[in-house]
């Protein structure tokens, strides 16, 4: 890193000495209009080369664009990405170097790639990304169908690291560690291993009988068995109608509540026992790879949907926040 400094340094000595001369030239010659319009341009694809080097191999700025992180983090908030953290990425989205010696750390706030992320081709996502960058996220072309802007970086925290399995029950998360043989719930494993409190929640736990009754009855009903649905089952699926909480308001509650009811049903469909033994059993984190969950827990996409991210698919690690003006602050002491 030392050299690709040094070697950044010297570049921007040698540009800034060529224009100094070209300058001193200029200044015996008659000054033009288009001369002076070239100057501006040059000194703007000047600026731009160097707005993307840094963003590409230094520091990166990201806008926060989903609530998934609050309250560590609001929507729109504008934070800095260190992007050597865990090695040297060659170009957007591309094949990482120095690697070895640098790891994801667990609870560390991390950017990485999303895996649910719809491709346009490789040409398409690369120059989104510069144009990303180069504009220090003010333009993103990069957009959805309803034109919302595409998703292509999520950032989280690292919970869940290489050896762990980590469950979910009503929301919770249970986890243990690798080498260890029981779970423990999270809000005592952080207390023990000294991790920041950025996690939430936000639903009573009262409702998830309701919203597992819930899970349970889209089961039956799927199968066709709907006038045999047990009728403990319906009356805990009325509680969550009197609630007011006519929404899914845990999805992967919800749909491992579905999946065990409909294992029930034909115990030799080898296909729906797998589906409901991996809620059942929970998530098993690969080595070189990371569980990310938001810490707005009851309002995140994360390694809960679409599981384990490889660590070559990290992007950076958030450093700090630097917008809004007043909440500028270091985000390496919330982990």
């Amino acid at each position: 890193m030392d050299r690709f400094l040094s070697f950044l340094e010297r570049r921007t000595e040698d540009h800034l000495t060529k224009r100094r001369r070209i300058r001193e030239y200029s200044r015996t010659k008659k000054r033009t209009v288009l001369g002076e319009i070239w100057s501006w341009i040059d000194a703007l694809i000047f600026a731009i080369f160097w707005v993307l080097i840094i963003n590409q191999y230094l520091f990166q700025l990201f806008v926060i664009p989903s609530p998934s992180m609050v309250h560590t983090l609001e929507v729109g908030d504008r934070v800095i990405v260190n992007k050597d953290s865990y090695g040297i990425e060659l170009y957007p989205a591309g094949r990482k170097v120095l690697t070895d010696s640098r790891r994801v750390q667990r609870d560390e706030i991390i950017t990485f790639y999303n895996p649910e992320y719809d491709s346009k081709g490789p040409v398409f996502d690369v120059l989104s990304q510069v144009l990303y960058m180069g504009t220090l996220t003010l333009v993103n072309i990069d957009r959805n169908d309803d034109g919302t802007p595409a998703e292509r970086l999520y950032v989280k925290r690292a919970v869940g690291m290489g050896g762990d399995i980590i469950r979910f029950e009503e929301g919770n998360v249970l986890i243990r560690p690798s080498g260890t043989g029981s779970f423990i719930p999270e809000e005592e494993f952080r207390a023990e291993a000294g991790l920041a409190d950025g996690p939430r929640r936000s639903v009573d736990g009262r409702y998830y009988p309701g919203l597992r009754a819930a899970g349970a009855l889209t089961a039956f009903r799927e199968h066709g068995l709907e006038s045999y649905t047990p009728s403990y089952i319906v009356d805990r699926y009325s509680t969550l109608e009197d609630s007011g909480y006519m929404y899914i308001f845990d999805r992967y509650e919800f749909e491992a509540a579905r999946a065990s009811a409909a294992s029930s049903f034909d115990p030799s469909d080898m296909h729906l026992r797998s589906v409901a033994a991996r809620y059942e059993n929970g998530i098993y984190v690969p080595e070189d790879h990371v569980l990310p969950l938001g810490d707005n827990r009851d309002n995140s996409r994360d390694g809960r949907y679409f599981g384990p991210v490889d660590e070559s698919r990290v992007n950076g690690r958030v450093i700090g926040r630097f917008w809004p003006l007043g909440r500028i602050s270091s985000l390496t002491d919330n982990e």
